[in-house]
């Protein structure tokens, strides 16, 4: 048979239908039915049907938290047979999830035996494990028996069972909710019930409180897992709007072992992330080389928590590493808020408030319901006892009544038509035991008489005055809060989680820069070139073409811009990252015209890496005739696209030299025929870009400056020849002076020795790097230099060819020194 408008049809009966209207009407009951009875939770107490069923059997079976433990195949047996007609899977599936402490904020049910794991491993068979409420569990089911919610029939009609649980606690955010029905959603992160209940207290006493009053007291979602939410926009939006995007990362920190060694040390993953997934998924990038760095990955977890162990080699950056697994990796993800659960029967998204408040008013419901059911049995038992006050008051004559009646129910006539009685009350005092007639027995009736009239004088009072009713909500609030409240384990970090851009992802490296007379550049890792003897003959930096030469060399680190000075005075900016990473020292590498936007003729004659340092205010430039120039470092902030004017430039006079200084520091300057100069960086005052300089050292015909560096009072100054014969000096050799005037020999220059190459400040812990004209490249350790006075020759460094010369020595970091 089938439903022909508001008639049944018998078998045989055709009835025309649309398909179209038959299939959306089949569709939409299907789908309020996934709504209604499956996927979305109630918002009075956060449940979806198959939850809030095993909650009800495991109170209807007793088991409690503090009694035994039982069968989980048997309750979910119970479930199926009694109220859910579905399948045992997914029934045993809910109950293992109301149990598992990574997956709850607070389990519902505790369980014994296997119920899964965070690496996310199977929980054992049903047949294995046990089961029973959770001591906060039963604070859902309390008063149930009271009144305080509607049943229906259970599926055939056979039993009932409940429309929704009496919930005491904010079950909807406390532990969240996630399902999917169709066409909609729901996602609801779990929060700290000391939190909520701060803010029901607050919005109870005041109804008019805003959003913004509430996130005083609820800071955001607290998951079991802990972690970090990372900036409060997506936790904003998700109580303002009930939708929001919450950056979610597992916690971190980095330990130093050894003398240059560090690991990463993972202690908690974000919500709904497998451990195991997390590692594997962390060795795949390794494998891959997408993640470099990392040595070794370990998993030490144990019951006391969370511990993944990442060593790093020697000489990564962990913070690179971190941030490598932020943006490859789910130890940083995105949880999507999406607030819908079912109001007055109907799916509706939920701000924070409207939560709150659908949770006050529901509590309001169940309070005003079991106090009215009390009210009923305390009148009820009343009434009972004013019965038997009068039988007690008239003991003899209701014996003397009883004995004469002939049967019980003759009994029970004579003492409601003699004393006045109701068919309850006599009924009550005819099932009075004789123990009760003892005189402190019947004290104890007098005494609960009184009590019962007191009991029903607070309910009626409390009935008639709804604040007294919301003192009684926060009383019971308090309680909850006091009971099972606990610290927050999520962190929240205000600042906003940063967008990664493909360069934050790159490991901090040192590489070497060169630069050649025609403009041909390239960048290759320091690990490309190994330390060496001194006096060695080096190795090939850059092949070039007859006609070329290096004009430049420099260590920087792969995140440093470089600044590019020019023949024409002008000063651009290029970033190591722009210039393409070669792998072999044989390469030539490319042309600046690819990167910088070079006048027709200019060409770049110093380079300088551009640290991070931010108490370095000034840069000074020195040329090759002497002069010297202070800009202030904010003239050189805006440095972008094609450049700025850094310096006028007299005639044939070009850039040698660029550093970056303090103001209390102290320069020094180095000539190719062995003269040097030391003077403060307080002699020269800040000029403006434009201008020319000012005299740094008076020189000889034919002389010029090779080199600038900045005097520390522990460095050395490193010279070398042309012709490979290099010293150390004492910095305190070379005295503070004027500026403009002809300094102190530091180097002896020669036919044998050739004039001075270049000039650095070293420590003795440093290594140098030298090249030659031709491209030749020796590294050698500062210590292996030796010690010399000034006005000595050296010794021989570089084993250089005839026809080549030294041209520029550049100092290694001293944090990268020594690493290779």
């Amino acid at each position: 048979m089938r439903r022909n408008g508001g008639r049944i049809e018998g078998i045989g009966t055709i009835i025309p239908v649309r398909f179209e209207e038959e299939l959306a009407q089949s569709y939409l009951d299907y789908a309020m039915s996934v709504i209604m009875s499956r996927a979305l939770p109630d918002v009075r107490d956060g449940l979806k049907p198959v939850q809030r069923r095993i909650l009800y059997t495991l109170g209807e079976l007793g088991l409690r938290h503090d009694s035994p433990f039982k069968k989980s195949a048997r309750i979910v047996g119970e479930v199926l047979g009694r109220y859910h007609p579905h399948g045992d899977a997914p029934v045993y599936e809910a109950l293992v999830r109301l149990a598992q402490d990574f997956t709850m904020r607070y389990p519902l049910v505790e369980g014994q035996g296997n119920f899964g794991s965070i690496d996310n491993d199977p929980p054992a068979a049903m047949r294995y494990t046990e089961a029973r409420l959770s001591r906060i569990a039963e604070e859902m089911l309390a008063d149930i028996d009271k009144d305080t919610v509607d049943f229906m029939p259970n599926f055939d009609g056979s039993s009932r069972e409940p429309v929704v649980l009496p919930a005491r606690i904010p079950q909807l955010l406390l532990n969240g909710s996630s399902g999917i029905a169709v066409g909609m959603a729901t996602n609801i992160p779990p929060h700290n019930l000391r939190e909520l209940c701060d803010a029901l207290i607050f919005l109870l006493e005041n109804p008019e409180a805003s959003i913004e009053d509430l996130l005083h007291f609820v800071h955001g979602p607290d998951f079991p897992t802990g972690g970090m939410i990372v900036g409060l926009e997506g936790i904003k939006n998700a109580y303002a709007t009930g939708r929001g995007k919450i950056i979610v990362r597992g916690k971190a920190r980095i330990e130093k072992f050894g003398k240059e060694s560090s690991r990463i040390v993972i202690t908690e993953i974000p919500y709904q992330v497998s451990k195991a997934a997390l590692v594997e998924r962390i060795a795949q990038l390794v494998k891959e080389r997408r993640i470099e760095g990392i040595s070794e990955i370990r998993d030490e977890s144990d019951k006391e928590g969370i511990r993944i162990v990442l060593e790093l080699r020697r000489g990564i950056a962990p913070k690179q590493i971190l941030n490598n697994l932020y943006k490859y990796t789910p130890l940083q993800t995105a949880f999507f808020a999406n607030m819908v659960a079912l109001v007055d029967g109907q799916p509706r998204m939920l701000n924070l408030k409207l939560a709150l408040r659908q949770f006050l008013d529901f509590r309001k419901e169940v309070i005003t319901r079991r106090s009215l059911f009390e009210l009923k049995k305390a009148r009820e038992r009343l009434h009972i006892l004013e019965g038997l006050k009068i039988a007690l008051d008239n003991l003899d004559e209701f014996i003397s009544l009883i004995r004469s009646s002939r049967s019980p129910e003759l009994a029970r006539q004579a003492l409601q038509k003699t004393f006045g009685l109701s068919a309850e009350q006599a009924q009550a005092i005819l099932e009075m035991q004789l123990r009760r007639l003892a005189a402190l027995e019947r004290e104890r009736i007098y005494k609960e008489y009184e009590e019962t009239v007191r009991k029903i004088s607070y309910l009626e009072d409390l009935l008639a005055n709804p604040r007294k009713i919301q003192q009684l909500i926060r009383k019971e609030l308090e309680e909850i809060k006091e009971k099972y409240g606990d610290d927050r384990r999520t962190q929240i970090v205000e600042e906003e989680a940063e967008e990664f851009t493909p360069e934050d992802l790159i490991p901090h490296q040192e590489v070497v820069v060169i630069l050649s007379e025609m403009g041909y550049i390239k960048r290759i890792p320091l690990s490309a070139y190994r330390l060496q003897h001194r006096g060695g003959k080096g190795v090939v930096g850059m092949p070039l073409r007859e006609d070329d030469a290096i004009r430049a060399l420099v260590v920087a680190d792969i995140h440093d811009p470089l600044l590019c000075f020019t023949s024409q005075g002008r000063v651009l900016r290029l970033d190591c990252l722009q210039i393409p990473e070669e792998t072999s020292r044989q390469a030539r590498g490319s042309h600046l015209s690819t990167f910088l936007n070079l006048n027709p003729g200019e060409r770049i004659t110093a380079l300088l890496p551009q640290s991070s340092e931010g108490d370095l205010d000034s840069l000074i430039i020195a040329t090759s005739k002497g002069e010297v120039k202070r800009v202030p470092k904010e003239e050189i902030s805006s440095l972008r696209g094609r450049g700025l004017i850094i310096m006028n430039l007299k005639g044939d006079d070009e850039i040698t030299a660029a550093r970056m200084a303090r103001s209390q520091d102290e320069i020094i300057l180095i000539t190719a025929r062995g003269q040097s100069i030391r003077f403060p960086v307080s002699d020269l005052r800040p000029a403006s870009r434009t201008s020319g300089g000012v005299k740094g050292v008076a020189l000889e015909a034919g002389d010029r400056v090779v080199a600038m560096d900045i005097a520390t009072a522990e460095g050395d100054l490193f010279t070398v020849t042309e012709k490979g014969l290099g010293k150390r000096t004492p910095l305190s050799s070379y005295p503070s002076q004027r500026r403009g005037g002809s300094g102190v020999r530091t180097q002896i220059t020669n036919s044998q020795t050739g004039q001075v190459a270049a000039a650095v400040v070293v420590h003795p812990d440093q290594e140098v790097m030298i090249i030659s004209k031709q491209g030749m490249i020796i590294r050698v350790r500062g210590e292996d230099i030796p010690l010399q006075r000034r006005g000595t020759r050296g010794v021989r460094l570089f084993q250089i060819k005839d026809e080549d010369r030294v041209l520029s020595a550049t100092p290694l970091p001293r944090a990268r020194s020594g690493i290779i």
